[in-house]
């Protein structure tokens, strides 16, 4: 009786692997009218691009169509890879007024949490990004889940990488909190006061499936040394980690860039000096160049984010320093606030406006939006160009943002590992 039910079974289960592999090889062709080359800031003009199973296999002006191909026709548009944004918070979003980020925590779980970042990262995917860094701020591991959901194919979303909980000197971000609430900031937080507890604290991080360390250096009048970052970096890269580290300016940014970090995030008060050695051992700046407008909105932790037009000059003005002195610099949002009538998407595409103030121009841009992400988040062999055996993570848009970057508010077109989300009309 069993055998015959195999006997029965197996033709269908054959069949069915027929159906998978024709399913599998279908190939998509895109006719191209521009492709932008943003690691080079040059089109190409009537190309075609064609995908399966959702990577580049070809493209060039004499590239054949297969004659069972699906055809999409974009030869009116600018096409270029998605967008990357290397500093994220999906899951989070700030109390108005002058309610510490904490207060969330009493309101909202990680459930709360990871359908927030759910529903921000199908808005922005929307829009044109197709892969961001996540980091920290996420709950209790609530990132790890919205990765594992976007894997399984149950949404649609960008690539996502997640830091997990934020490491940081005892207290996390927070400050001044009386005793009797107990150390409610490690529901986002790992306090780690030596290199031993840092090295737990990366252990943990990447048991719960962060893809990036995150610490933060110089939250309060102690700050990491150059010794505590570079157990964090050698640690951390024996995984296969980088490692992103929240730092300001000052003597704290000197240990961090010194021992070894990959990025800097933030770094408003960096000086010359300072970028001059980030350009020097190639560590990337993801500057999170708030407009003015943000800053307003944003709770104070600090001194340092209480007047919005001061730093708002400040972030201008390094940001055009660190562009004229050569850092490698990634774009990276930080939007955790809300405007009325506004998505997450146009939040985050209002810091083109600083970056064209700063005098940063379209090309370097765009650079800085695709090819410079997909190093410093270590994808460059799978995503951030377009180019055979990339996946196909492609945006298109009616006008260039070689000659205008705000024409990226007007993508119509994403097409993400191979399938389209959103159809230009």
């Amino acid at each position: 009786m069993h055998k015959n039910r195999f006997r029965l079974f197996l033709p269908l289960l054959l069949l069915s692997s027929v159906f998978a592999s024709a399913v599998a090889a279908q190939v998509v062709a895109i006719r191209a009218g521009n492709v932008i080359d943003s690691a080079k800031g040059t089109v190409a003009k009537n190309q075609i691009i064609l995908i399966q199973d959702g990577k580049i296999t070809a493209i060039g002006a004499a590239v054949a169509i297969p004659k069972d191909a699906q055809v999409i026709d974009l030869s009116n548009e600018w096409v270029m890879p998605g967008l990357i944004d290397a500093h994220t918070h999906l899951t989070l979003t700030e109390i108005p007024g002058k309610a510490p980020f904490e207060a969330s925590y009493l309101k909202e779980g990680s459930a709360l949490r990871g359908f927030r970042g759910l529903h921000n990262a199908q808005i922005i995917l929307q829009a044109g990004f197709t892969t961001v860094r996540e980091v920290g701020n996420e709950a209790n591991y609530a990132c790890s889940d919205l990765k594992k959901a976007f894997r399984e194919g149950w949404f649609d979303g960008p690539t996502v990488q997640c830091a997990g909980k934020i490491i940081g000197q005892f207290g996390g971000q927070s400050g001044n909190v009386p005793p009797e609430q107990g150390a409610f900031w490690k529901f986002e937080y790992i306090d780690a006061d030596s290199p031993d507890e840092i090295r737990h604290g990366i252990h943990e991080n990447i048991y719960y499936g962060a893809d990036v360390i995150k610490l933060v250096a110089d939250n309060s009048v102690y700050h990491y040394s150059e010794a505590d970052i570079r157990a964090a970096v050698e640690e951390a890269h024996s995984a296969g980690r980088p490692v992103a580290v929240h730092v300001y300016g000052g003597p704290a940014a000197d240990n961090v860039i010194r021992g070894g970090a990959d990025s800097v995030e933030h770094g408003f008060e960096l000086n010359d000096d300072q970028l001059r050695l980030m350009k020097e051992k190639g560590t990337f700046l993801v500057g999170t160049d708030f407009p003015t407008a943000h800053l307003a909105g944003l709770s104070p932790s600090n001194d340092v984010l209480a007047h919005a037009d001061v730093l708002g000059a400040k972030i201008i003005d390094r940001l055009g320093r660190a562009h004229r002195i050569g850092v490698k610099m990634a774009f990276g949002s930080d939007t955790v606030t809300e405007m009325p009538g506004r998505t997450r998407a146009d939040m985050m595409l209002d810091y083109l406006a600083v970056w064209r103030a700063a005098g940063v121009p379209p090309a370097d841009i765009l650079k800085a939006m695709t090819t410079n992400g997909a190093e410093l988040l270590r994808i460059a062999k799978d995503r951030g160009a377009i180019a055979p055996g990339q996946f196909a993570d492609i945006i298109a848009m009616p006008a260039d943002p070689l000659q205008e970057i705000e024409s990226l508010r007007k993508v119509n077109f994403v097409m993400k590992n191979g399938k389209v989300v959103r159809a230009a009309k």
